[in-house]
């Protein structure tokens, strides 16, 4: 279960940035995406505090700010055109192994 709650976590953290990106623009806030990132932050700390309870803390957190870093990448290209070059894609994917190899390696 805690892992249920540490991947929900890292999910809700890709929220934060899009609603922050989009919550303030040339023409001024749009506190509807402001109040967004806010619900998405609380939903991701909340459920981080959980998943700490019974995972290590600092495997919890990197692989919080993992996923959290891989969706944000992910939705950037996807809805902020942002660049999706190889390098990238071979960063990103050094980002996802160390993820992965926490998990493997975690004794929860």
């Amino acid at each position: 279960m805690a892992w249920v709650c540490l991947i929900s976590a890292g999910i809700f953290e890709w929220g934060w940035p899009v609603g922050l990106k989009l919550g303030m623009t040339e023409k001024g806030f749009h506190y509807g995406w402001l109040a967004f990132a806010g619900v998405t932050m609380l939903a991701s700390g909340g459920l981080l505090l959980i998943a700490q309870r019974t995972i290590a803390m600092g495997t919890a957190y990197a692989v919080w700010t993992g996923i959290g870093a891989v969706g944000a990448f992910v939705l950037g290209i996807l809805i902020f055109q942002e660049a999706a070059t190889v390098l990238r894609f071979l960063f990103l994917g050094f980002i996802v192994a160390g993820i992965l190899g926490l998990k493997l390696t975690s004794e929860q």
